[in-house]
Formats: structure tokens, sequence, C-alpha cells
């Protein structure tokens, strides 16, 4: 074991001890079976659906016990970290409600970035060398390599630990002589555990859980060698669980395995543990199986496929509960968004992700919501997705509510088209003017009329044309003018004898259909000429006479 002189002289000479840190961040005065959570996300590249999903559970369990949540950044592997990344966060964050209680403007337990709270660690790793918990290791990479090849040639355990730990119980001197010869060295943890032995603890998902203790002197401290002494996430986890008082730690299943060892080193450092509830993984349904949902293989794994698609936050949210708990995906929406998260019944099973299901969810929750609601949410997802068409919204408000309107208000059962905010264009563009091509006499989908019947017939209805209010009597327009042009009168007829008729009414309307949506398929038609209104009606229909 070194001498505290030699200890001390590795660190900055005002460092502060332990005590000083604890002063700095006190017990939060919190009222009792408040739960304190934090999620830790690492700036490594875009943000998972997981990552909203644990955060959602995190606040919560937290602000329904009375405590709080916290995001607190592990960003200590800083050659992985991405540009931009933070701000994705933000974003993520303020776009489905998940946005912390803390931050450095109005947090009193920060920083909240790790990479900005490198003297807390440094106090505690001091610490833990100077009570012999911790040790100086200044084993190459080429010798961790051959320590592992040896013991699988040798059929023992991998890992850095008992004989195998080269600096384990060196020699003061040795240590002594790698220092002043300015060997980069790393400090690792003196871990009591021994290979076999088990390490007992309760999850608050799984309950009862034993696993195989840790036997390995983990890494506390990196490299020397570096300008800013960073901590591994295992150490620093830890020191600001602790400082920053979190008693709840909700994570994914993976790490699990890391539990003992985190337990030692609360143990080692004095500190209370959290209690620890590991969610299992979000999963995807593949041939054959299930897998875990990938960030390199799956665009629903990133937050800003929805994002970017204009799924409505609550409609996702209620989505991501329902796979938290069963009994919230029979709620509701409104009553499951109310009703709490319960973290034993989260279980241990991975639930799928399934955006079919997602896209029904989304289409039932759109359709509940008035015109002005939709035009409300649409605007800012079209500033920022659609420029073109937040311009037009702008300009055509009350088209927008009108188009809204169709099918949707004072009917039973009202449209399902929108199913996310990115749909809209493709099922209500066609009601602006700006956003419409009109349709030639040749179009492909008049499902090939001949063109000088189409430009007679369009000729003759725009010539005729009455505004009328009445649905039945403005249809009669078109089923008159058919029967003047040859149309058999209904389907049946027509395919009794089709060389004796151009088509049947249902392809005479289509003529009208195509020509003021663009689309064979639509909403009522008449329903469609009133929003459109007279004029908007004639210069489309009058693009098929040229």
């Amino acid at each position: 074991m070194l001498d505290r002189a030699t200890i001390d002289a590795l660190f900055p000479p005002d460092l502060p001890d332990p005590g000083h840190w604890e002063q700095r961040y006190p017990p939060r005065q919190l009222p009792e079976g408040a739960k304190l959570t934090r999620l830790g996300p690492s700036p490594t590249g875009f943000v998972h659906v997981g990552v909203i999903y644990v955060a959602m559970t995190d606040r919560d369990v937290a602000h329904r016990s009375g405590g709080r949540f916290l995001v607190r950044v592990e960003d200590t592997d800083q050659s992985r970290e991405v540009e931009g990344a933070l701000a994705q966060f933000d974003r993520a964050f303020a776009y489905f409600g998940t946005t912390p209680d803390e931050d450095d403007s109005t947090g009193a337990y920060g920083p909240y970035r790790q990479s900005q709270r490198s003297d807390i660690y440094l106090s505690y790793a001091r610490e833990l060398l100077r009570e012999g918990k911790a040790y100086l290791c200044f084993a190459t990479a080429e010798e961790v390599a051959d320590i592992r090849q040896r013991q699988q040639e040798q059929k023992v355990p991998t890992g850095y630990y008992g004989r195998w730990a080269l600096w384990r119980d060196a020699d003061q001197a040795d240590v002594q002589a790698k220092l002043a010869a300015g060997a980069p060295y790393v400090v690792r943890f003196r871990s009591p555990g021994r290979i076999g032995a088990r390490a007992e603890f309760t999850d608050a998902i799984r309950g009862p859980l034993s696993a195989e203790d840790n036997y390995n002197d983990v890494v506390v401290l990196k490299s020397s060698s570096n300008a800013v002494r960073l901590p591994t996430y295992h150490f620093a986890h830890a020191v600001d669980d602790h400082l920053m008082r979190v008693n709840l730690v909700i994570r994914g299943e993976e790490w699990l395995s890391s539990v003992p060892m985190h337990l030692q080193l609360f143990t080692a450092l004095g500190f209370e543990p959290p209690t620890y509830a590991h969610i299992a993984l979000l999963m995807k349904q593949i041939p054959g199986g299930k897998r875990k949902l990938s960030k390199r293989k799956d665009p629903e794994a990133s937050v800003d496929h929805y994002i970017q698609a204009g799924y409505p936050a609550e409609a996702v949210l209620y989505y991501l509960r329902g796979l938290a708990n069963g009994r919230l995906a029979e709620m509701p929406l409104a009553d499951a968004l109310a009703a709490p998260i319960n973290l034993a019944e989260l279980g241990g099973a991975g639930p799928l992700v399934d955006l079919v299901k997602l896209e029904d969810i989304s289409a039932d929750h759109i359709a509940t919501l008035s015109g002005q609601q939709i035009l409300d949410a649409l605007r800012p997802w079209a500033a920022e997705f659609d420029p073109e068409l937040a311009s037009v919204l702008a300009k055509e408000p009350e088209q927008a509510l009108s188009a809204l309107a169709v099918e949707r208000e004072g009917v039973a059962n009202p449209r399902k088209d929108l199913r996310k905010w990115s749909d809209f264009r493709g099922a209500y563009g066609f009601f602006f003017p700006a956003l419409f091509t009109l349709v030639g006499p040749d179009d492909e989908r008049l499902r090939g009329l001949p063109t000088d019947l189409v430009r007679t017939f369009a000729q003759q209805f725009v010539d005729g044309y009455q505004d009328l209010t009445d649905p039945q009597e403005w249809f009669n327009e078109i089923r008159d003018l058919a029967a003047k042009h040859g149309f058999a009168p209904n389907a049946k007829e027509y395919k009794r004898n089709p060389d004796a008729y151009p088509g049947s009414i249902r392809e005479a309307s289509q003529v009208f259909r195509v020509a003021l949506t663009g689309s064979t398929r639509s909403p009522d038609l008449f329903s469609v000429a009133r929003a459109l209104g007279r004029d908007e009606v004639l210069r489309r229909v009058g693009a098929l006479t040229r």
C-alpha cells in the first residue's frame, strides 16, 4: 500500500476531501417515501426510444411519490461523443414531456454532466487509494491481453484479479520506480470478491435476485496519460448517485450483471446503495422470433423517427405506457396518461414495439381532436419539417379547418386517415390550390375514357354548374349529365353490356373525383366540393377541357 504522501502527490494540491462534497450536496428534504430518480444517457448517437420509455417511467414514479427526476449526461467516454447529441436530448425530452426537474440553471446538485465533475471523482478515487481499497496499475494493453490468453488456455475465469492482477500487491518501491519513470497508470478498485461467491439483492421489478459476485479489479480512474482524469462509468455512477441523493435507479436490463460490482463500490465508498429496477429492453418481432430494437437496423428505434413523422406525443406515450403496464393499454388514452405506472407490473419479458399498433392508436387519438386542435399541433410540426405546408396553413387557416371538417365533424365515425402529421399533405393537401396539381383530360387515372368525351363532359359540367347545398341535388347534376353522355345508370347495367356504354355512373363520378382531388379515392365528393368552393371547383374541372 502506498504512503499517503505519495498518493496525495498524484492529485491536485487543492483537491477537496470527500467531506467537502458531502456538505456541498447534503441529503434532500423530500417527503417520506419520495423517490429521486435519474436518467443517465450517453451522447454517443441518436436518442433511442428506450430512453423516452425509461424517462417516462422515471418521471412518473418520482412525481407520484413526491420526489424528483433528473437527467445526468454520462459523457466520460468523450471519444465516442457525437456532435449535436445533447441538443437531441433536449428536443426529445421537450417533445414527449419528460423534461427533468433539474438542470444546471435550476438544480442545486450539478453540474449535470459527468465531464464537468472530474474533481469530485478525483476526491473519492484518492480516498480509496488512501484506504487501500484501490491501487495504481501500470499493466499495459499487451500485458492484459496476454493475461486473458493464458487464462483461456488454462480454462479459468478471465479478468484482472487475484494472482493475475500484476499490480494488486506490488511493492511500493516498484510503484515508485514506475511513477518516477512517468509510466502511465490507471486506478483499479481492489475487489473484495472471490470466484464462486454470490451477491444477493432485490430488484424493484424482478424481486429477490442472486448473481455471481464481482471478482474483477475494475478500473475506476482512466489513464494518467489523459489531460483530464475521467472516471469509468461504474465509479462515476456510484459517486454521483450518492451525492445527488438518488435512491431509485431505473435502467435497462443489460446492467443487471453489473449490480454486484456496483454494490461493492457503494460499500467501499461507505454509501447507501440505491434500489435498482431493471427494465426489459424493447424488442422487435422478426421471422422466427424477436430481437432487441436496434439503433443500426430499425428506424423506429430512434426518437427522431417519431418526431419527424409527426406522431402526437400523447399517442406515443400512451402506447409506451401500455407496453410498461398492460392494464394501461385497456384504458382510454386520457385515463391511461393520468394513471400511475407500477414498477412491479413491468415484468421481465421485453415488450414488442409494433408500429402498426401505434399508428392505429395515433389515428384513434387524432380522430378525437377538433379541427382547431389538429391545426394547432400541425403548424409547429410543419414549420420544422414541411415549410411549404406551414406557409399554406398560415395563409389559409380557414381552408384547413374546412378540410378537416369533412367527414369528421358531426359524424358518428370520423375519418381516421391522419395517423401522424406527415400524413396531412397526402390526405388533405388537395384542398389547397397551392399544393394541388391540375389534372388534364388524358390523365391515366380517368380509367381510359376517350379524351374528347372527358373534355365535352367537363365543359358541360362547367357550363351548367350550380353550387347546390343539398348533396342529393348536387350529385344529380353529375347523374343527369352522365346519362346524356351515354353512361350506364349503375354498375350492374354496365357489367351486363359493357360495349354499350363508356362506363357507369361510377366512372362518370370518377372523372370529377380525380379532377377535384387528384385521386380515385377521396372523402365524400359533395363535401369536398363545398370545402373547395364554387370558383375552385370550376377551375379544376375546367382543366379537363383543355
